[in-house]
């Protein structure tokens, strides 16, 4: 009888040890939504500027405008060997996002990207004048001069609305639809972009061929625009 009632409680102990031990299995729900849209309606989204020298059309446009396919590239044009050419305005970066964003560096993939210098500024139609609060060199002969630690140029806080952007913060000015180029755009000269108060900045690309840039050739390469945001 003892040695009944002391298997017992070692049964009663291991069920109990057993139920503290025991694992348990929950299942939540949390649902999600984004929408995919066009680079011009993003919320950061790219705008164009300039005409490529190649076909008088926008530098950065989209050539094939249908769902799925809707990707934003440039055409630089084509020049010679011992030539530079300067697209100060080959696009514009505009943030809608309710809060700024900063963009921490460029760099750039491909073939011969060392043909390649760029600089994020505010004057659309300004030659650069060097590093400073107007002008910021960010990619030299190919090569970035800022990494993910750096803040190359602020954009301020934008509205929400992809068919605006903002000098000051309250003026908006509108950036159109180009059905050519398929891809909205601006030529507005009177407002200047200005560091961590504009919502959006230019972005001036320098074609540099040297003289012994072999002919016949078309080099190409991806460009990435790395941004942060603290929220």
């Amino acid at each position: 009888m003892r040695l009944d009632r002391r298997l017992v409680l070692l049964g009663v102990m291991l069920v109990v040890l057993s139920m503290t031990m025991a694992t348990q299995y929950a299942t939540t729900r949390v649902t999600y939504s984004f929408a995919i849209v066009h680079p011009s309606e993003s919320d950061i989204r790219y705008i164009a500027s300039d005409n490529s020298s190649d076909d008088n059309k926008r530098v950065l446009r989209v050539n094939d405008n249908g769902t799925g396919t809707q990707f934003v590239t440039m055409e630089l044009g084509d020049w010679m060997p011992n030539s530079d050419k300067n697209y100060t305005a080959a696009f514009g970066i505009v943030n809608e996002e309710q809060f700024a964003v900063n963009i921490t560096y460029i760099n750039v993939s491909g073939t011969n990207d060392s043909y390649l210098t760029m600089w994020l500024h505010g004057d659309r139609d300004a030659d650069y004048g060097g590093d400073g609060a107007a002008s910021v060199k960010v990619l030299d002969d190919g090569t970035a001069l800022y990494d993910a630690d750096d803040v190359a140029w602020t954009l301020a806080a934008g509205n929400g609305v992809s068919t605006d952007m903002s000098a000051d913060g309250s003026t908006q000015l509108t950036t159109p639809w180009d059905s050519t180029s398929s891809i909205m755009y601006s030529h507005n000269n009177a407002n200047n972009s200005v560091n961590e108060t504009s919502d959006f900045v230019w972005v001036g690309i320098s074609l540099q061929l040297p003289s012994d840039a072999g002919s016949g050739t078309t080099p190409t390469g991806t460009i990435y625009i790395h941004f942060k945001a603290e929220t």
